[in-house]
């Protein structure tokens, strides 16, 4: 994994983490990286220190990315104006490529997971315990903020 400091035509400045310089550059290329504040396209690195080792560590040991166990609710404050854009488009994207189970979503995902329904994306209502139950089983699934449509 490779880390960057990246900016956008806007000069925000966020943080990325690929897979190589080339996934970078091919993701770059493709317009398909998006600056988390503005939702801009025209993505580039910016300059970065380099990495030097502590007293103890190694040259060749790397840190890996800090993910966060669970979303990060921003209580009291307007969600930012980048970030719903950001979630209206995941949205836009699962109602496209996803088929719609409503409250079956547990039922279906463990007929999917078994191999009595077809394989497929689906998306769906389920209770926090369900979902646990589910995680239990090996069968991933994911909770995703539903904010309203970008056009509604």
């Amino acid at each position: 994994m490779i880390h960057y400091q990246l900016r956008c035509s806007g000069t925000h400045a966020f943080d990325g983490w690929f897979a190589d310089s080339a996934s970078f550059d091919r993701q770059a290329k493709l317009g398909l990286l998006e600056c988390p504040v503005c939702g801009s396209s025209a993505v580039e690195r910016a300059l970065m220190a380099p990495a030097v080792p502590k007293k103890g560590r190694s040259p060749g040991t790397t840190r890996k990315p800090a993910i966060p166990d669970a979303p990060v609710a921003i209580a009291g404050e307007k969600l930012p104006d980048g970030v719903r854009a950001m979630l209206q488009k995941l949205r836009a994207e699962v109602e496209k490529n996803c088929d719609y189970v409503g409250d079956t979503f547990a039922d279906e995902a463990r007929k999917i997971h078994n191999g009595e329904s077809d394989a497929r994306g689906i998306y769906g209502e389920t209770t926090p315990d369900e979902a646990k139950a589910l995680a239990d089983e090996g069968i991933e699934v994911a909770k995703i903020p539903w904010v309203p449509r970008a056009d509604g």
